[in-house]
């Protein structure tokens, strides 16, 4: 579809910094690094080293849940570049994005939780059946009670090692968000504000306020 808008999509939820054109429903071109902490030096350059710079007609952010720090880099990102180019920005979650590429992967998986690395130990955990539908809200648990609610479902994530540890015999797939995968979910969910997702509130808090001097 050569005439279809050309997006580009800013993946830096997790340890993976992934961007990517796709057109109609079409990868055109992408980057995906494990970079661990290091969005912030890999970002623009990986977007620059993409067909015409990733100069697009609409921007796609993955606003989280995930790491804090590589929600802020992306959406910063994805905010300055429309601002830039003058275009249109919207944003997605990182776990649709999971579930959708094990979906993808697997034409015999009907049930399946995306699980993520949530900090202090938690996971981030959403629930979805095949076609890509949420079956509940997602929320931030600790391994036990993710267990629990998986119910002996597969699941897919970078949060799985939370549950290996407790059920080794579980149906677990290893998978980080990839950006190249927003071409295998509807559009319905593209559309979220660009802003972050957190799910937990921030490990650091602010300082009490000093009183004046008397």
């Amino acid at each position: 579809m050569p005439d279809a808008p050309l997006t580009l999509v800013i993946e830096t939820a997790t340890a993976a910094c992934s961007v990517a054109l796709i057109r109609g429903g079409a990868v055109v071109a992408e980057r995906h690094e494990e970079v661990g902490r290091g969005h912030a030096e890999r970002l623009i350059p990986m977007i620059a080293e993409l067909p015409d710079g990733g100069r697009a007609d609409h921007i796609l952010v993955d606003c989280g849940p995930g790491s804090f720090t590589g929600i802020r880099v992306g959406i910063a990102a994805a905010r300055g570049l429309a601002l830039g180019w003058g275009t249109s920005i919207a944003g997605f979650s990182s776990l649709p994005l999971v579930a959708a590429a094990a979906f993808a992967a697997d034409p015999e998986l009907s049930t399946l939780a995306a699980v993520l690395e949530g900090g202090h130990g938690e996971v981030f955990m959403q629930r979805f059946t095949r076609p890509l539908t949420e079956t509940g809200p997602f929320a931030s648990l600790k391994p036990e009670a993710a267990l629990a609610a998986l119910g002996g479902a597969a699941a897919a994530g970078n949060g799985i090692r939370h549950l290996a540890a407790l059920d080794p015999s579980l149906d677990l797939r290893e998978a980080l968000p990839r950006a190249a995968g927003v071409a295998l979910i509807d559009p319905g969910f593209t559309a979220l504000a660009a802003r972050p997702i957190y799910g937990r509130a921030p490990d650091a808090k602010p300082l009490p306020a000093i009183p004046p001097a008397r």
